[in-house]
């Protein structure tokens, strides 16, 4: 994974786990373990699927660019149907406190993507890849 990309992910990821925690902190003195336990499967699940799309976006930016706007619209939907699918899956769960898990995965999303596009904006990414010959028409 280019510099770029790592440090991105990086930026998404470190907040994200941040929120989590201080998120499993709260939901285990307001839920008890349980809670504790659904805010922690909450955050392992933003940070795997954002991970996952952000790592997919950044290989179809390289390979497809002409795609990319497209592409990353798309896994947005994705992702933001596959976490309501997980919440509506895990919706009358006993192992651990849904509404902990609930309110974790839609604070962890926000954060998750408020940090990756913090982390775009700042990037220092070009936009028209430079001539490798050294040649300019």
């Amino acid at each position: 994974m280019p510099s770029n990309d790592a440090r991105i992910l990086l930026q998404a990821a470190v907040p994200t786990a941040a929120v989590g925690a201080i998120a499993a902190v709260v939901s285990g003195v307001v839920a008890g373990g349980k809670g504790a336990i659904g805010a922690a499967v909450a955050t392992l699940i933003v940070i795997l699927f954002m991970g996952i799309g952000l790592y997919v976006l950044q290989r179809t930016a390289k390979s497809l660019p002409h795609l990319f706007q497209a592409m990353g619209l798309m896994l947005f939907a994705a992702q933001i149907l596959l976490l309501f699918i997980f919440l509506a899956a895990f919706k009358h769960t006993t192992l651990f406190n849904p509404k902990a898990f609930a309110f974790t995965l839609l604070v962890d999303t926000i954060f998750w993507t408020a940090a990756q596009t913090r982390a775009h904006m700042k990037a220092k990414i070009l936009y028209v890849e430079p001539d490798k010959s050294g040649h300019s028409s």
